[in-house]
């Protein structure tokens, strides 16, 4: 237990640490990747991290049509320590430009809106939110 950073050549269990890479966007890297040597590269990776899926979808959109890209930036931030947060860019001939969202639940929605708010302090507008879902019948064929 130190309370200055110490130099090391390897983390290893329990250690905590940094890195400092290239990576200009955190799209690039998402949780569960593996990180390795260039020269030397590691045939293991970890196993078991699986890509977020979200249930529940909504449309945000800025309240002013002008705020767009501070909207665009504020999302962007957030997806950095909420990397289950996931959107796209979408437009409404009613709305303007926004962006349709995936969330995890109906509370996850809540929990994004309400930090756009306080600390973006962005007004948005939320489309009624919906589950998308597959359907499979079993339909029998008969043969006369």
């Amino acid at each position: 237990m130190k309370l200055s950073q110490v130099v090391k050549k390897e983390i290893t269990t329990g250690d905590v640490g940094y890195l400092i890479t290239g990576i200009k966007a955190a799209k690039e890297v998402k949780v569960g990747d593996t990180i390795t040597d260039f020269a030397n590269p590691t045939t293991d990776v970890i196993e078991g991290f699986e890509d977020v899926k979200p249930m529940v979808f909504a449309g945000i959109y800025p309240v002013d049509t002008e705020d767009y890209e501070e909207l665009r930036n504020s999302m962007e931030k957030l997806q950095l320590n909420d990397a289950s947060l996931v959107f796209q860019p979408e437009s409404s001939a009613a709305l303007g430009f926004g962006f349709r969202c995936g969330f995890l639940g109906m509370l996850h929605m809540e929990i994004i809106q309400e930090r756009l708010e306080r600390e973006f302090n962005m007004t948005v507008i939320t489309t009624v939110p919906n589950v998308s879902y597959h359907a499979f019948t079993k339909k029998i064929q008969r043969i006369l």
